[in-house]
């Protein structure tokens, strides 16, 4: 199943999705702690990245400095799709909003600071509406 390539196709369908829930970026020597369970992982020279539930960190007692919301664009992108990151970091960045980009096979996937989450949001429906 393809995904969406025509970025102006991609924009208009953003259907930017707030995920429940606070997330961490944590490290994990050794693996995943049990317990834990990760929405993304990232295999780095420095060690394994993942980005957890905030819950299953500190109950694991790992360290993490930065809370994300996680929002889903429901857009089903092509991975080789261009544009599509630029425009929502764009976006988001002339709001003063920091974002994190995670594409999975189907969707990007967004992390932007928790306490901001309803603002990203909004600044995404916009940048939809602007493409329509």
């Amino acid at each position: 199943m393809t995904g969406e390539t025509d970025l102006r196709t991609l924009l208009r369908g953003l259907r930017p999705e707030l995920n429940p829930g606070r997330y961490v970026f944590t490290m994990a020597e050794g693996g995943v702690p049990s317990g834990v369970s990760p929405v993304v992982t990232v295999a780095e020279q420095e060690g394994l990245t993942l980005v957890v539930p905030q819950a299953d960190a500190d109950a694991a007692g790992m360290a993490y400095d930065y809370v994300a919301a996680w929002i889903t664009l429901s857009v089903h992108s092509a991975l080789d799709a261009v544009g599509l990151t630029a425009a929502v970091a764009r976006a988001l960045a002339a709001e003063g909003l920091s974002c994190n980009v995670v594409a999975g096979f189907h969707h990007d996937h967004l992390f932007v600071p928790h306490d901001e989450a309803e603002r990203a949001v909004r600044t995404l429906r916009r940048l939809a509406d602007t493409a329509r």
